[in-house]
């Protein structure tokens, strides 16, 4: 069977089903990564993930990831990797106002039930009106549904409140 080729977008959990051996590199590289031992973010979380977006979320450089687990499941390097790490506005944007803020919804409950709240995010936005915003509570940054949103050309601002706290502000 041909072994899998890790790549920056490899989703997480394609890269522990072909590599189960790099779980203790994966949580080494980053402590938020401890979380991969919890089955139900295990089946969850890791399928929507790659490499990339795991590298934004653990503060990682995505290449150094990507070559230390390339090294590890016997790879040769990757020199030079495009740049597909997404960049997140990070600065409180102009359009932000608190009291424009519409809507609040804490995803750390649907992810400890194992849920995907991508659909209900996006649901959520659709449903703001003009110049309404719709306020995310997140314990990590949610680089996934970030990653959608930028692709559907919404408007975001990820607010770090502290290592286990994030905000994400949407605008349509």
């Amino acid at each position: 069977m041909e072994k899998l080729i890790i790549t920056p977008k490899t989703k997480i959990y394609d890269l522990l089903e072909a590599y189960p051996e790099l779980e203790d590199t994966l949580i080494l590289s980053a402590p938020e990564f401890r979380r991969l031992k919890n089955p139900v973010l295990r089946r969850t979380i890791a399928r929507i993930t790659n490499i990339s977006q795991a590298a934004v979320i653990g503060g990682l450089d995505v290449e150094e990831l990507v070559n230390r687990l390339r090294e590890k499941a016997g790879q040769s390097r990757i020199e030079q990797l495009d740049d597909s790490g997404s960049k997140f506005v990070t600065t409180r944007p102009e359009w932000f106002r608190q009291g424009a803020v519409a809507n609040t919804i804490d995803i750390s409950e649907m992810l400890n039930r194992g849920e995907q709240p991508v659909h209900e995010v996006l649901a959520a936005i659709k449903k703001l009106g003009r110049d309404e915003i719709l306020e995310i509570i997140a314990p990590f940054i949610p680089a996934p549904l970030l990653d959608k949103t930028i692709s559907l050309q919404y408007r975001h601002w990820l607010d770090k409140k502290s290592e286990r706290e994030y905000r994400v502000y949407f605008m349509k």
